[in-house]
């Protein structure tokens, strides 16, 4: 049992929507990401989504809205509802995700923005 530094992580990668695990949490993994312009609209069929934003502006798409996640706020996305995030003004925010271990990064779609393994920091 350590502590971890939320900011030192974010030092350790530059890529954007390629997020990296910090600690796992009985069957859930908390990730941090670096996300910039539009991601894929997917969702999760099993699992609920947690993100909280450590730095900038979120913008997390719904097909009939769009909810803004601001520093130090958070949303959860439920399970079986489609989503897009998204930044804007070419500005790259840094979000906190907590998910089952079991989440596909993009539920059921496949996109060049894809990963299927998230390296551990």
């Amino acid at each position: 049992m350590k502590t971890i530094n939320i900011l030192d992580k974010f030092s350790k990668f530059s890529q954007n929507w390629h997020p990296h695990q910090i600690a796992i949490v009985d069957n859930m993994q908390v990730l941090l990401a670096k996300l910039k312009g539009e991601f894929v609209w997917h969702s999760h069929e099993d699992e609920d989504e947690l993100f909280q934003v450590i730095k900038g502006t979120l913008f997390m798409q719904f097909r009939d809205r769009t909810e803004i996640v601001k520093e130090g706020e958070l949303i959860v996305v439920p399970k079986g509802v489609e989503h897009n995030p998204m930044t804007k003004d070419n500005e790259e925010v840094q979000v906190l995700l907590f998910e089952k271990i079991t989440t596909a990064h993009t539920g059921n779609v496949q996109h060049a923005k894809t990963q299927t393994h998230y390296p551990k920091i």
